[in-house]
């Protein structure tokens, strides 16, 4: 499994989230939300410094994870994070 962000999503976290160099950006799993790859749940994000990180990637120096308590959701999965063109909110795939 594997994290990929988007230019323009990397950028979205600069400019939404206030996101800096050294920081941490965590996706995990909440009951409730649409959208989701299993039903009944879906993906937050939040800044957060990785404890048993179970996949990670580092862009411009800043760290993107997901917690191994959290690896259920994905089943085996990669995770793509984008915009959408219309809203210009977060957007998820999994490959």
């Amino acid at each position: 499994m594997k994290i990929q962000i988007t230019e323009e999503a990397f950028k979205w976290f600069h400019e939404e989230m206030d996101v800096e160099e050294n920081e941490s950006v965590r996706f995990f799993v909440r009951y409730g939300g649409s959208g989701g790859l299993q039903p009944g749940f879906s993906l937050g994000v939040t800044i957060d410094e990785p404890h048993e990180a179970a996949v990670s990637v580092e862009q411009a120096g800043v760290t993107y994870f997901i917690e191994k308590t959290d690896l259920w959701y994905f089943d085996d999965h990669d995770l793509i994070v984008s915009i959408q063109s219309e809203s210009e909110e977060l957007s998820y795939q999994y490959e």
